[in-house]
């Protein structure tokens, strides 16, 4: 990932309405706090998306449910996982179905806030299919690629949340290395 693949996706975010939070890892809890409604569930981030967010000081603040029933996430206003990958040049997240509930959790609710590393963002499909074809076949992983808010337009006018959530949020994990690179000034910050 290079800081361009970073400006871009933000960007594309942007474009597409979504808010993004940008900070390190140990502000994670407070930047989802910030983005979720109530109430929240939401998976582990150990247990969804990178194997890097495991061992990450990134965490989710105490209120999401991170063990939620069905009427749980029946209920639920905000759904928080992690996203395995961003896509620069389209400003979508790869979101994998696994044991952990990410899909549902992601899909279900009004607002899906999405925690995802800065190192996990490729520039375009092409390299997003490099990443996912190995675990496709290998792993038979299955990954839904989210841009933005649910939209159709089936029955008439644009519609919102019809397939999907309404308003999503990205928190956007910086890179240890970034935190404390030269790009890291007042000014810097600013533009990310």
């Amino acid at each position: 990932m290079s800081l361009a693949d970073a400006s871009t996706f933000t960007r594309r975010l942007d474009d597409l309405g979504v808010a993004v939070a940008t900070g390190p890892p140990e502000e994670c809890a407070t930047m989802v706090e910030a983005a979720a409604g109530e109430p929240v569930v939401g998976v582990p981030l150990g247990r969804s998306g990178p194997e890097g967010l495991a061992d990450s000081p990134a965490t989710l603040p105490d209120r999401v449910e991170t063990e939620p029933t069905t009427a749980d996430l029946r209920a639920a206003h905000t759904g928080v996982t992690a996203a395995s990958l961003g896509v620069a040049e389209y400003g979508s997240v790869a979101l994998e179905a696994d044991p952990a509930g990410t899909e549902p959790v992601s899909l279900f609710i009004d607002r899906h806030v999405v925690v995802l590393r800065e190192a996990d963002i490729v520039p375009d499909m092409p390299d997003a299919f490099d990443w996912l074809g190995p675990r496709a076949r290998d792993e038979s992983v299955d990954v839904v690629f989210a841009t933005g808010p649910s939209a159709t337009a089936d029955m008439g006018g644009l519609v919102h949340g019809a397939h999907g959530p309404k308003e999503v949020h990205v928190v956007l994990l910086r890179d240890d290395d970034a935190a404390d690179g030269p790009n890291d000034t007042p000014d810097a910050e600013a533009e990310r």
